[in-house]
């Protein structure tokens, strides 16, 4: 049996059991909840504001998206080894031919799988409903735009299930990697934004909002991701807080998106090198 067939077949049981485990359904629901309240609520002002709706129900998804995609994509992969190893399986997978580089690729694709679906159908709901509202007439800068924001959804997604691969390849115990998963969003998700906040109001305009800032922002995958996205929106749509500010300074935009595909190696490269060290 090749590499990439033993690769299929478990990335497809992995789909399976996350679907028998209610994630698939779980992920999609959340998701399509969400982007429906903001694509009844968000596209509200779009005549007055002469945005195309579309673009401006992206503009706050990509917002939204920062805090559900990261926290799906870590729920989902956490105890992708974590579980393995506590349920005493991981010794007999590692019995049958299959390589451990392998076996992460095969779960990595398997709980990517799973994210995109839900993105999938969850945003083109709520697409669907945002054109069944306001016609489909002037929709085709909104659609690039609607599916730029779903494909750089999934890779935002694809760096926090590595991430999630590299917590549950530290860890023996699912709780354990439960509470790192939840600490790593927290962290990167929730207090990297509210630090910067912070050393903002202190500086008051100075030297770290004009040069250091705008690194910083770069540096983070979630910022990256809303920074890319934004920053082709309309120049009519409006963005405030901290995603405004950095929607103004002078960030090259080719960056975010390479800020975040590095983030995929480095993520992917931690978990293998984590996984090979693990003794069932």
């Amino acid at each position: 049996m090749s590499g990439a067939i033993r690769i299929a077949t478990v990335a497809t049981t992995e789909f399976r059991l996350a679907v028998r485990n209610r994630w698939v359904l779980l992920a999609t629901l959340t998701l399509t909840g969400f982007a429906l309240a903001l694509a009844f609520l968000g596209s509200g002002p779009s005549g007055e504001l002469k945005v195309d709706p579309l673009t401006l129900t992206a503009a706050s998804l990509s917002t939204l998206s920062v805090y559900l995609v990261p926290l799906i994509a870590l729920l989902v992969s956490y105890d992708s080894l974590a579980g393995e190893l506590e349920r005493g399986t991981l010794s007999l997978v590692l019995a049958t031919p299959i390589r451990r580089t392998e076996l992460l690729i095969a779960k990595f694709l398997g709980h990517l799988a799973v994210l995109a679906l839900a993105i999938v159908v969850g945003y083109g709901i709520a697409a669907l409903a945002v054109i069944e509202r306001h016609g489909l007439g002037a929709h085709a800068a909104g659609l690039v735009v609607w599916f730029r924001l779903m494909a750089t959804c999934l890779l935002l997604g694809a760096v926090f299930v590595g991430l999630g691969m590299a917590v549950s390849a530290s860890c023996r115990q699912t709780g354990t990697a439960a509470a790192l998963s939840v600490g790593l969003w927290l962290l990167l998700v929730v207090l990297y934004d509210l630090a910067l906040l912070g050393a903002i109001i202190v500086d008051r305009g100075g030297l770290f909002t004009k040069t250091i800032f705008p690194f910083l922002v770069l540096a983070n995958p979630g910022d990256a991701f809303r920074l890319f996205n934004l920053a082709q929106m309309d120049a009519g749509t409006p963005i405030a807080g901290l995603d405004g500010l950095a929607h103004s300074l002078p960030l090259p935009i080719g960056a975010a998106l390479a800020v975040l595909v590095a983030w995929l190696g480095a993520a992917l490269s931690a978990a293998v090198a984590l996984a090979r060290k693990i003794t069932p």
